[in-house]
């Protein structure tokens, strides 16, 4: 006589980064993602805008100064801040190697290379908007 055929354990999935703190971190920085797309049609929107012309542009202008605007500005600010700190955490995990002088650079030396980076590429975004042609 055979035994009893039983059905397959089938692990429940849902709400499964909710029971680890660790991956709550992870669909938390996952999750900022977003913020990035979500200004990145904020910004194709004015590109659009331009492109119909100068009535247009300064509706979005206007429409980018609402409380409204400011405020999911600010929250995308720090989500995209929050973005780039786990983007720069994780480069060095996924970059081979690298050596200088025959020694092992740290991983905090790619992080902080990471952050320069960035911090003088915005500085000479925000120098060339300054004192750019008006």
């Amino acid at each position: 006589m055979k035994p009893p055929i039983r059905d397959a354990y089938v692990r429940p999935m849902q709400g499964w980064w909710r029971r680890d703190p660790f991956f709550m971190r992870y669909m938390l920085r996952e999750a900022t993602a977003l913020a990035v797309a979500v200004y990145a049609v904020v910004l194709c929107v004015g590109v659009v805008r331009l492109a119909q012309g100068e009535v247009a542009w300064n509706g979005w202008l206007a429409a980018l100064r609402t409380p409204g605007s400011l405020l999911l500005h600010i929250v995308l600010l720090v989500a995209m801040i929050v973005h780039a700190k786990s983007w720069f955490e994780i480069m060095p995990k996924t970059m081979p190697m690298i050596f200088i002088g025959g020694r092992r650079l740290l991983a905090s030396g790619i992080t902080r290379a990471g952050w320069a980076a960035t911090l003088v590429a915005s500085a000479l975004l925000i120098a060339l908007a300054a004192w750019g042609p008006r």
